[in-house]
């Protein structure tokens, strides 16, 4: 429940960004606008006293599942996307850093001419010292997606929640799309997303969710100030627990 009207109820969270939602109307690559109304959003929730991890996916600069579909050989396909998180990770380390928010990038396959090796105590202390820390490169293994690096990171550095980011206002019974019929979830339990096999996160990261008892915020990122919304308590979105 809230504690009151600028505290957050978390102390440290980790945002899963889809690619797509760096790549605003364009629909494909890196818009700058947007990804700098992603870092202002951001830096007003640093502002609350909220650690703040992300993870990006790559969707809106290489799909390696679509490209394994595709005939290409799935362990590189799994590669060229985790290079493409890379990419999306650096982009909104430019745009926080622009907003004058000290910021980390660190990837699970070694880059070491553009971030740091992913080592948990050293991201665990970049949090304690108000950085943003943004992993990169999934697990670092094909076969696992960002959804699942989302769940694994949240749980090594000891976030309070993961919320996702997404286009719709949360969690329905189908696509909301193409069935106006469908229902909203404010509240499903990790057993019945597995069970429904509803669109939240992949199966691996809600079981690693659920063994852990840890909490997902699936939420509308198209509506500014939603970030700081959830942050503060507000009863948007659907909470998986």
């Amino acid at each position: 429940m809230p504690q009151g009207k600028n505290k957050p109820v978390y102390k440290r969270i980790l945002l899963k960004l889809t690619g797509e939602s760096l790549q605003g109307k364009r629909g494909y690559g890196i818009d700058l606008a947007t990804t700098r109304a992603i870092a202002r959003e951001l830096k007003e929730v640093k502002e609350l006293g909220t650690d703040i991890a992300c993870v990006i996916g790559g969707g809106n600069v290489f799909r390696g599942l679509q490209a394994a579909k595709d005939g290409m050989e799935r362990v590189t396909a799994d590669y060229i996307g985790m290079l493409a998180t890379v990419m999306n990770s650096l982009a909104l380390q430019d745009a926080l850093e622009r907003e004058s928010v000290y910021t980390r990038v660190q990837t699970s396959i070694s880059i070491d001419k553009l971030a740091e090796p992913y080592i948990r105590r050293r991201a665990i202390r970049h949090l304690e010292k108000g950085r943003i820390v943004i992993f990169a490169a999934g697990t670092g293994n094909p076969y696992f997606s960002t959804d699942t690096a989302a769940a694994l990171r949240a749980i090594e550095v000891c976030a309070d929640v993961i919320l996702k980011a997404t286009k719709v206002d949360g969690i329905y019974s189908s696509d909301p799309k193409s069935n106006p019929k469908a229902k909203r979830f404010s509240h499903v339990k990790y057993m019945e997303v597995l069970n429904k096999r509803l669109k939240v996160m992949d199966t691996t990261a809600i079981s690693l969710c659920m063994d852990n008892q840890l909490p997902i915020v699936v939420f509308d990122l198209t509506k500014p100030g939603n970030i700081k919304r959830v942050v503060l308590g507000e009863n948007i979105g659907t909470r998986v627990s």
